[in-house]
Formats: C-alpha cells, sequence, structure tokens
C-alpha cells in the first residue's frame, strides 16, 4: 500500500460514519508540578535557558543511580483514586527501549505490566448524555527531550538543516492514563474525545497534580482510532495521532482519521499500524513511523530501582483528600449558580467551566460570568479556531470589566469594545478605556444638553408623550444614546427626560 493512498483522500464525515463504527483509545500524558524531576533533583521550571537543568541521572550518565520522586508517587496515587483506580500493592518500573534522540539513556523508565493503577473508570457528558469511560492504567514514567528541527518548511526532521536536542524536559514526572476501547454512538465519538480530555483536565488541575497547560506540553493527548464495518465485531488496524495538544484539536484529529480510514477502506486499501501527526494549521494528520508493539521496545525490570510498595494506610489517607468527583461538582454548581440544564450543558460543552468558577470566585455573579465566557469570549475563540484557555483573556480581566460595568463606568456594549481591546492585546482595560475613549459620560450637563437636542429634533415625539403615551419616550432615549455614541447610562438618561419632560 502506498503512502500516499494513505494519506491523501478523505470522506465527508457523514459518509463514513454510516458505514464504519469508530473504536478509540485515548492515552493523555501529564506532566506533573513536582519541584524536581521523577528520579534526580534537578528543576522542573518551564522555560528555563536550554540544558541548564540537566545532570549525571537524567542525562544517563554511566555510574548515575536514580532515585524515585516520592511527591510524584503521591499524585500518582491520587489520580488513580480520582479515576476510581485500584492502586496497586506492590509495582515497580522498566526499562522501554528505543533510539530517540531527545531521550539521551536511550530507554525510557516506566512501567510497563505492573502499573501503579489500574482497572478504574469515569464518565463524561456530551449533550446531555453521560458516557463511562474505562480505565485500563494510569502508569508513572518520565518524560524526555524536546528536539527541534531547523530549516526545513514543516518544522519536521524531513527537510530539516539540523536538530537542537533541549533537554530540560528529560525526567520530569509523567503520568501516562490509557483508556480501554471506546465505543460509543459514532456520531458522538470525536465529542466524547474531546470532553474525556476536557474533564480530565479539569480533573488534575482540582487535584493539585500538574499545571495542564496544554499550550506547554504538560497535558497532551494520544489519539488512537480504528474503523470497523457496522455490525462487525472485529477491531479494525489502529492509529495513533501523536501529542495533540488542545481540546479542539483532539476533536478534529480523531474526525480527520475517521474520514481518512474510510477513504482508505472505501478504496480497497488497508490501513497501516502506524503514528501519525497532527497538523494544527491544516487540520490532517500524516504518517510518522510504523507503530511498534510492546515486544518491540524489549520491557526488562528497571534494575537500578526498587519497588513501590505504597501501604494501604497511606492511600486511604490520600483517599480523604479527594476533591469532589466531576459530576457530583457539576450538580452542586448547577443548583448553586441556578442554571438549567441546557444553560449547564452550554457551559460544560463550551469548556466554560473553569473559568466561570474562577470568575466568580472574583466577586462576578454567575450570570454575568456566563454571559461574557459564552459569548464574546467564546465567540472569539469559535472565530479563531482556538479553546478558551488561549485567548489570552483569564479570569481576572472578566472580573476587572465586569466590575467596571457594575460601578458605572461601562456599560455592556462599551464592555464588548473593551473585550475587543483585550483580545487584540491592547493592554489592560483600564488602558483600552483610555485610548478608545469608552468611559459612561457621567456628566449630568453633558447629558441633559444631549437630552435637550433631542427634544428639539423630535417635536412630534415629545407632542405623543404630553398627550399620555409615555412609551413614545424610549425614541427620545435612543436619540440620547446615539448622541452619545452608546456612551451614556440609559438608565440616567430616561431619569432626566422623565424629569425633564414631567413624566
Amino acid at each position: 500500500m502506498t503512502p500516499s493512498l494513505n494519506d491523501a483522500a478523505v470522506l465527508e464525515i457523514s459518509d463514513a460514519l454510516t458505514q464504519y463504527d469508530p473504536v478509540m483509545g485515548l492515552e493523555v500524558h501529564v506532566e506533573l508540578n513536582t519541584k524536581s524531576k521523577m528520579f534526580c533533583g534537578c528543576p522542573t521550571e518551564f522555560g528555563a535557558p536550554p540544558n541548564t537543568q540537566t545532570c549525571p541521572v537524567c542525562l544517563g550518565l554511566p555510574g548515575a543511580l536514580p532515585v524515585v520522586n516520592a511527591k510524584a508517587v503521591e499524585s500518582a496515587i491520587k489520580i488513580g483514586l480520582a479515576l476510581n483506580c485500584e492502586i496497586a500493592e506492590w509495582c515497580r518500573f522498566a526499562r522501554k527501549n528505543y533510539f530517540y534522540p531527545d531521550m539521551p539513556k536511550n530507554f525510557q523508565t516506566s512501567q510497563y505490566d505492573e502499573p501503579i493503577a489500574f482497572n478504574g473508570w469515569t464518565e463524561v457528558v456530551v449533550d446531555g448524555e453521560t458516557y463511562r469511560i474505562e480505565i485500563e492504567r494510569a502508569h508513572m514514567e518520565e518524560d524526555t527531550g524536546k528536539s527541534t528541527h531547523v530549516g526545513g518548511a514543516t518544522g519536521r526532521i524531513h527537510g530539516a538543516s539540523h536538530s537542537l536536542v533541549d533537554y530540560n524536559r528529560a525526567g520530569i514526572p509523567l503520568i501516562e492514563i490509557v483508556t480501554k476501547t471506546i465505543e460509543v454512538p459514532p456520531a458522538k465519538a470525536a465529542a466524547v474525545a474531546r470532553a474525556y480530555v476536557s474533564m480530565l483536565r479539569d480533573l488534575l488541575f482540582a487535584l493539585g497534580v500538574s499545571d495542564v497547560r496544554m499550550d506547554q506540553g504538560s497535558l497532551r493527548c494520544d489519539a488512537n482510532v480504528s474503523l470497523k464495518p457496522h455490525g462487525s465485531t472485529v477491531l479494525g488496524t489502529r492509529t495513533e495521532t501523536k501529542n495533540v495538544n488542545s481540546f479542539r484539536s483532539v476533536e478534529r484529529a480523531v474526525t480527520y482519521e475517521i474520514t481518512r480510514q474510510a477513504a482508505v477502506l472505501n478504496s480497497g486499501g488497508k490501513v497501516l499500524q502506524e503514528t501519525r501527526h497532527w497538523h494544527e494549521d491544516t487540520g490532517i494528520t500524516t504518517s510518522g513511523r510504523e507503530k511498534s508493539d510492546a515486544d518491540d521496545y524489549r520491557y526488562f525490570p528497571e534494575p537500578d530501582l526498587v519497588p513501590v510498595a505504597p501501604s494501604r494506610e497511606w492511600v486511604e489517607e490520600l483517599r480523604a483528600t479527594l476533591p469532589e468527583a466531576p459530576s457530583v461538582r457539576r450538580a452542586r454548581l448547577q443548583e448553586d449558580w441556578g442554571f438549567t440544564d441546557l444553560e449547564m450543558r452550554d457551559v460544560i460543552n463550551g469548556n466554560a467551566l473553569e473559568p466561570i468558577v474562577a470568575t466568580i470566585e472574583l466577586g462576578v455573579t454567575p450570570a454575568a460570568a456566563k454571559k461574557w465566557w459564552l459569548g464574546e469570549l467564546a465567540r472569539s475563540a469559535n472565530e479563531s479556531g482556538q479553546d478558551l484557555d488561549a485567548l489570552g483573556v483569564g479570569p481576572a480581566e472578566v472580573a476587572e470589566v465586569q466590575k467596571l460595568v457594575d460601578d458605572g463606568t461601562l456599560n455592556d456594549k462599551l464592555a464588548r469594545q473593551v473585550f475587543e481591546g483585550l483580545l487584540a492585546g491592547e493592554g489592560t482595560p483600564a488602558e483600552i478605556i483610555e485610548k478608545r475613549g469608552l468611559a459612561l459620560v457621567s456628566d449630568d450637563s453633558a447629558l441633559l444638553d444631549a437630552i435637550d437636542r433631542a427634544i428639539a429634533a423630535n417635536p412630534d415625539v415629545v407632542e405623543k408623550v404630553n398627550s399620555g403615551k409615555p412609551a413614545a419616550a424610549g425614541a427620545l432615549i435612543g436619540a440620547v444614546m446615539k448622541d452619545m455614541r452608546g456612551q451614556a447610562d440609559a438608565a440616567k438618561v430616561r431619569q432626566l427626560l422623565n424629569e425633564k419632560l414631567g413624566i
């Protein structure tokens, strides 16, 4: 089978789903927020100069011996418990052997057949329906370094003139969360994948074990997708799309693989078992390398590390520290906020739960927080093809803008212009208001002058008001607001107008 056949044509998603059922398996890698690496004392600060956070252990130098990070083990147990997993009474690390230039030891210290957490489950909600996701395992391992390929057009090694390797990330603690086979109604597959990663992000953040910054790679998803004909029980050949790093991209990558694999099968071809690269700019996947099976990695027990045997007492102590389950928390928040089922569904589907929670904690009412996050900000995210958390506007800015609305400095129309400036990177809300001249006019004399102009220009409306039709005054208020370029408090204008006309 030629690579072009596996990379080129796609079917429409509706056509693909009328013929095939998608089957998924999701592997989510979580960088823990420990202060030191998994097996050494090197710091884990993001963005440090290249190769400044390394030592003989994480560089794999001869004679260097690793030691397990106890905080990472604690975090792994908490993640396993939150996913309703069994926690191993005894487990150990293994060496996963492969050659990557960004893994200085030429093997990864991971867990193979003896993970610390296994046989769990969780749930996600999509369009009001709850889907159960079975968890195969959550195991501990270390992250790799980072390669930057220079000189090519795609950022990949093919066509690059040279590559740079930064080992700062090598050895940072990782938890890999692996689902069992996921089979849901075909039309819901991509949305369930997105909802699952979103739910995990919220859960891990609540646990306090990771900063879950997808833009920095501390949470990333490998999406395994295969197709089987309707009614068949035989699983198809899977592909693994690597390192997808946004909720939107997870949904798009799964959708693309369904349409691509369907086209390959319909053409009489065979889907290759391979890893694939996701291209955010074009919305497609391309072939990476032939996918290895477990035997190809030549796992064997890590001889330099003792087994991990968490006591049952410690496990129960950690269980007692867990936050609310996501479903329980959502129900509580919905009741506290007074949202309808439809409103809460919009919040969840829009991945706006955590931003709204954080905004409310800063003193904003639930209704106002929802209005901005599901209104102006969600619209901008959709138009730019981004997730909400990638917009560069956070709960603090939303709370500041709403405070200016509450104290009468802005109205909603002017606040929308402030958000426009925030999204364009024009500065703080105060700076944007000053630059754009957006503050409401609070000077009664200026408002009265505008009212006088409106009365003079609309004698017929004034006559209607004086003849016992006070509702006609709305046209005068509109004229004043237009005169003031929207920078007047409509309630204040109405008050002054009523006083002026004696109504």
